[in-house]
């Protein structure tokens, strides 16, 4: 078991020091309306860059281009940022900071606009920190604001200024939308990107959506696992009934909940993965202080765990993943339970089964988005609760085969 964690340590310090940079082909396009096609460092921005890092080849230096000198950049003809002054109304949505003047308050500034839709009309996006933004424009027309703002009206009341609805219902027209196509839109991105497709399909336009990186954020995944386990325990005063089990390979299956967070090109997850196990084993021992001098030490264990923890992916390429597991490990048993016989068939008093908490470190590899395989360790995990004269070692280490069947 030392050696497996020493093995396993040793390739987890080996990758998280290496610090991976992902750069994408690409292009931007300069003051002088020059494309330069390029690779460009893919930080999947949470909030709307000011500037980018980028180098012309594979073995060049890394340069930075910034705001001021880039009208336009696109990453994997997928992701794509233009330059524009707009006026824009940064009011604060927070209840303690809400004004009483249900007009916003635009202030003319040069940002970048993430294109989320594009055809006869354009759809942005614009995120900073809690603030977001959207804006639309026609073909090469001035860029607008679409105007959500909440404010405190009489009484304190929160109302909600929702001029975007008219103003998209003013521009995009299509016979078949209703108005409770417009009385639903709501200011979020996937409610508006969604009004623009329709607006373009109704009308037979030819468009184009950028960013679906938002896709399939919840990964349900079956796991089963081969387990090596081990388990000896102690007593601080008499060492009669002291155990050592040796370890067994067992068999474990756990359901998993992947939760992918919408940021950092996906790379994050919070995972959740009730796993039924068990450990039944049965030791005979030679014990002098014991009548007849053998003891057979039998313990019956079986439990759900549940890992609570963070995974980080490294992408290899677009079909292959290597993924770092950090779990806290939740152990609810069923009736467990360690038993004493002598030889002449008399028991001594059992030992109840009590597992507090423990952690838990993974390392994966993932392919197609499908199969994955990771070798998990267990640090040692507490089977006698709060009575701190019994100690216990007890570890496992899993191989664990998955499969994403949602």
């Amino acid at each position: 078991m030392k050696k497996h964690l020493l093995l396993f340590l040793t390739i987890i310090l080996s990758l998280s020091s290496y610090s991976q940079i992902t750069f994408n082909n690409g292009y931007y396009i300069n003051n002088a309306n020059q494309k330069i096609n390029c690779q460009i460092k893919n930080i999947d921005w949470k909030n709307n860059p000011t500037e980018f890092e980028y180098r012309l080849s594979e073995n060049s230096d890394y340069q930075t281009a910034s705001i001021t000198t880039v009208k336009e950049f696109s990453i994997n003809d997928d992701i794509k940022y233009i330059r524009a002054k707009v006026d824009i109304d940064r009011s604060s949505s927070k209840l303690e900071k809400l004004s009483n003047n249900k007009r916003p308050i635009f202030k003319e500034e040069e940002l970048f606009l993430k294109v989320l839709v594009e055809g006869e009309y354009i759809l942005y996006q614009y995120v900073d920190n809690n603030l977001s933004r959207y804006f639309y424009s026609k073909n090469n027309s001035d860029i607008e604001q679409l105007i959500y703002k909440s404010y405190k009206s009489d009484y304190n009341k929160v109302n909600t200024n929702n001029r975007f609805r008219q103003q998209l219902y003013n521009d995009l027209k299509c016979p078949s939308f209703e108005l409770n196509d417009i009385e639903n839109l709501k200011y979020k991105k996937q409610s508006l990107v969604n009004f623009f497709i329709k607006y373009n399909t109704c009308n037979n336009l030819e468009y184009k959506v950028f960013d679906q990186s938002e896709k399939d954020m919840f990964n349900l995944n079956i796991r089963p696992q081969l387990r090596n386990t081990s388990l000896a325990f102690q007593h601080d005063n008499t060492n009669n009934k002291d155990t050592d089990f040796g370890s067994k390979t067992g068999f474990a299956i756990g359901l998993e909940a992947e939760f992918i967070l919408p940021y950092n090109k996906n790379k994050w997850a919070v995972i959740v993965e009730p796993t039924y196990q068990n450990f039944n084993v049965e030791k005979t021992s030679n014990v002098r202080e014991v009548s007849g001098g053998i003891l057979i030490t039998s313990i019956k264990y079986s439990s759900i765990e549940i890992p609570l923890g963070l995974r980080h992916y490294f992408f290899l390429n677009n079909d292959s993943k290597i993924f770092l597991n950090a779990s806290y490990v939740i152990d609810l048993g069923t009736n467990s339970i360690i038993e004493f016989e002598r030889k002449d068939g008399s028991k001594l008093s059992p030992l109840e089964i009590e597992t507090r908490p423990n952690a838990a470190f993974g390392l994966g590899y993932k392919h197609n988005d499908k199969y994955s395989l990771e070798i998990r360790y267990q640090t040692n995990r507490q089977f006698f609760g709060n009575d701190l004269s019994w100690t216990s070692d007890y570890k496992s280490l899993a191989v664990i085969f998955g499969y994403t069947i949602f």
